[in-house]
């Protein structure tokens, strides 16, 4: 949810803060005191249009930031755009600067206001005066009716993703054939050049290095050998003979001392390890000369294998992958006539899977809709309007329009009027009765999802209502703040009102108030209490001057509220 808003040279604020909680946050105050100054601040944060006429006068810049709880699907957006997700919250930060440059900070690292564009749905949807932000289009309509019949959408998903893989596979081999079949014998040339060259490890180059400076030092070497060959064993001072007439003095004094029997065997352990040194250095003397052609074919080898790594690769290993790779895009362009028939047959098969899982998702949110306008239908009247709604799913077949969510157009049918026909929902004129209907379908939504909440979360969204009762009074206006109220048990709802028997379900009360501080208007935002809460809907009941009447009706407001 929405646990913070702030603004700063916006407008006419100069600072405010709005602390947000769960439930119903009501927003009221004097017409012009500046209400929809703060939806429209959190709308910049949700990636609206800027504007530098925002920017207070006199000031450099306006600065409006806010901060909502962390969702999964945020993080994972905040991944995918390399910005640090803290485990709790998402801090936004919008400034629009005099000039008309701004910018935008996520967790306090620099963003673009794209990104905020795909954090909006994921954070909040705020139906404003004139307009829907957030974007209640065809998208969030099939969204909204895929929640209230629990429609999952992973199977079309799957079919998608197997069928997008073969079609793209099909669409490469048929491309640039001509280019294709001129590389061709360039691949088999240096499939057939690295496959000739026998590379049987790929750190062939490596061990040939290390022979190759042994082999370079063969006189030195075979020299160094032989010496410790002729200290440790052949001469007649060696340590092998040393060692074994010290070792017969001690054999001999442990047959009359038992403590000279460990000693013994060290010494006999010594003995051991000098000739087992000895025989691997004399075995070493005599491979070093043992080969005197060889350091020559360790050149010609290493020559070689350079002339592979300076074509192919760094490292004999890439060298070995790149052959793979010509050998694989040789054998496709060979084979590609039979390989082409396999992949269309596949992509026969996966294109009916794909249809058949589209079908039956077709059915389900058909099915659904006709369930859902009714009950929509029905909240939509309760809220001094007069309508018709219907639910249109239309199945676009053609591959074209074929997604991961199927291939259904949603959309919202309504007539405002008797004897009108019906009408795509977002060319409705009125900005309340466009509030109203969303209203009215989100209540409906969580009524029919209620029962299914422990299996499945609500969305993780915080709703915004502004302007939601013009044109309505009396019965009507209980009947929306009962909708708001029902609505704001599933999930965080703000809404500005003008009407106290609206204002009275709040759970939060916020003031907008219009003062004037040193020559200077400015608008400041305030949580009341309940005694406070008490004149405002009185005034809201009665105008600027409170009556005893006017409160006790305030009062009577709150406590049927409750």
């Amino acid at each position: 949810m929405l646990l913070e808003l702030r603004a700063e040279n916006y407008a006419v604020i100069d600072r405010a803060v709005a602390n947000f909680g769960l439930g119903l946050n009501l927003l009221t105050g004097e017409t012009g005191a500046g209400k929809s100054i703060l939806i429209d601040a959190l709308a910049l944060l949700l990636g609206g249009k800027a504007s530098s006429d925002v920017v207070r006068h006199g000031a450099d810049k306006a600065v409006v930031g806010c901060v909502f709880e962390m969702t999964p699907g945020a993080m994972a957006i905040l991944e995918a755009n390399g910005i640090d997700a803290e485990a709790d919250h998402i801090l936004l930060r919008r400034e629009i600067a005099a000039n008309g440059k701004g910018r935008v900070f996520v967790n306090n690292q620099p963003a673009t206001v794209g990104v905020l564009r795909q954090l909006a749905p994921e954070l909040a949807l705020v139906h404003s005066q004139g307009e829907t932000l957030g974007s209640f289009d065809q998208t969030q309509q099939r969204i909204l009716l895929d929640r209230f019949g629990a429609i999952s959408t992973d199977a079309v998903a799957l079919a998608f993703a197997v069928w997008r893989a073969t079609t793209d596979k099909l669409e490469e081999l048929q491309s640039a054939e001509q280019d294709r079949l001129r590389m061709a014998d360039l691949w088999r040339f240096q499939s057939k050049e690295i496959d000739q060259a026998g590379l049987a490890t790929e750190d062939e180059d490596v061990q040939l290095e290390a022979e190759k400076r042994v082999l370079g030092n063969a006189e030195k070497l075979y020299a160094a050998a032989m010496g410790a060959h002729e200290l440790l064993y052949e001469s007649e001072n060696s340590a092998e003979a040393a060692l074994g007439a010290a070792l017969k003095h001690l054999e001999e004094l442990a047959r009359y001392d038992a403590r000279f029997q460990e000693p013994a065997q060290q010494l006999a352990a010594a003995k051991a390890a000098v000739e087992d040194v000895d025989a691997e250095v004399r075995d070493f003397a005599d491979n070093v000369h043992a080969a005197p052609g060889r350091l020559e074919e360790i050149e010609d080898r290493l020559a070689a294998l350079d002339r592979l790594k300076r074509k192919y690769g760094q490292t004999l290993a890439e060298v070995i992958a790149f052959g793979a790779e010509a050998a694989r895009q040789l054998s496709e362009v060979e084979n590609r006539d039979a390989l082409l028939l396999e992949l269309k047959a596949k992509e026969v098969q996966d294109a009916a899977a794909y249809q058949a899982a589209a079908k039956q998702l077709s059915a389900s949110r058909t099915e659904a809709a006709k369930k859902l306008e009714k009950l929509a239908e029905a909240q939509i009247n309760d809220l001094a309007m007069s309508t018709k709604f219907k639910i249109q799913v239309t199945m676009a077949e053609a591959a074209s329009a074929w997604t991961s969510h199927g291939w259904d157009q949603v959309d919202c049918l309504i007539a405002t009027n008797a004897g009108e026909p019906l009408k795509p929902l977002h060319e409705i004129a009125s900005g309340g009765e466009m509030s109203r209907v969303m209203l009215a379908l989100k209540v409906t939504v969580e009524e029919g999802t209620a029962g299914a909440r422990k299996k499945k979360a609500p969305l993780p969204r915080t709703l915004v209502f502004d302007e939601i009762d013009i044109g309505i009074g009396g019965r009507a206006a209980e009947a929306v703040g009962k909708k708001l109220k029902t609505l704001s048990k599933g999930q965080q709802v703000l809404c500005i009102t003008h009407l106290p028997q609206i204002a009275a379900f709040g759970d939060q009360h916020f003031l907008i108030e219009k003062t004037e501080k040193r020559g200077r208007t400015q608008t400041d935002v305030r949580r009341m209490e309940d005694a406070e809460r008490t004149q405002e809907i009185a005034r809201m009941l009665s105008g600027a001057k409170l009556t005893e009447t006017s409160l006790k009706h305030a009062e009577h407001l709150l406590e049927s509220s409750r």
